[in-house]
């Protein structure tokens, strides 16, 4: 198994010092090679759109304040960072789990929108896209928490793609719970917390509601919802699911994240495995030795 990281710096920096004329297109070169994010998605996926809807870096405006980010990541050694904090994950996993025939993986490390209010405030500056066997995007603003858990980031985006590689869990979209959802939060980021420590491993969304009792109740009574439209409102919160037009279910942001955690950590305790020895736990299982004394 190989993990390539895309050298997004020089191309972001091309881009941004480019003529607005010829923005689009290299922007387009940038994301070709990590198209595999969208090969399940109905229809032709226009790159360069997804990317602007989806927080990425603006082409038209913010060019002085996105370099000046750009080279805080560099500065930070943001892309050699995360290609050894992905090695040595990709390493502690498969020997976790012999037999496992991870695939090779892409990763294309993103800077994220300043203009983007929800980003930038409820979503604290990051956004993972890990999910799809093959290929991770990580977008990203730098602020100094987020250059700080740079390592813990990746390696939480690695967990969900081996998780759901070929040979491991299966997710189908139609059918899949927000339990299910929560559970891989949850062990990405008990992987992370593995790795380099509960201060820098957990996801910032979901850390002040780690120990909230009513959201946790709450967060329980959906771990049933199918379908993967629902899971923004249950794992994210009412602010993500109103930025996107969805039906609020009365949750703050990260909430579910908080849930995830709560459940694997209850279930290693009781099991006495690992994250990484659990990478391909069955979710039912986890939720059910969780809550087995509640």
């Amino acid at each position: 198994m190989s993990i390539t990281v895309l050298d997004t710096y020089t191309a972001t920096k091309k881009i941004l010092l480019a003529p607005a004329a010829e923005r689009r297109e290299l922007l387009r070169a940038m994301l070709e090679p990590n198209k595999g994010l969208y090969r399940y998605n109905p229809g032709e996926v226009d790159l360069v759109d997804t990317h602007l809807m989806t927080n990425g870096f603006p082409i038209d405006r913010d060019e002085e304040r996105c370099l000046g980010a750009l080279e805080t990541l560099a500065a930070a050694g943001a892309w050699e960072r995360m290609r050894r904090a992905l090695d040595d994950a990709r390493d502690v996993l498969l020997k976790a789990n012999p037999g496992f025939a991870a695939p090779d993986v892409t990763v294309a490390l993103i800077l994220g929108d300043p203009g983007d209010a929800h980003f930038m405030g409820p979503c604290l500056g990051v956004t993972g896209f890990g999910g799809i066997s093959g290929n991770i995007e990580i977008k990203l603003w730098p602020y100094p928490e987020n250059v700080e858990r740079l390592e813990s980031t990746a390696v939480h985006e690695l967990h969900h793609n081996l998780r759901f590689s070929p040979g491991g869990v299966v997710w189908d979209p139609a059918t899949v719970t927000v339990g299910e959802h929560l559970v891989s939060e949850g062990l990405a980021d008990a992987l992370a917390r593995q790795l380099y420590g509960d201060e820098l491993g957990h996801t910032r969304i979901g850390v002040p509601h780690l120990h909230d009792d009513e959201v946790f109740a709450k967060v329980l009574t959906g771990l049933d919802v199918t379908g993967m439209q629902n899971f923004t409102a249950w794992a994210h919160g009412d602010p993500s699911a109103e930025r996107f037009g969805l039906t609020p279910v009365g949750l703050p942001m990260g909430a579910g994240y908080a849930a995830g955690t709560r459940l694997v950590d209850a279930y290693l305790a009781a099991t006495g495995r690992t994250a990484a020895e659990a990478l391909h736990a069955d979710a039912a299982e986890v939720i059910a030795v969780a809550l087995r004394d509640r």
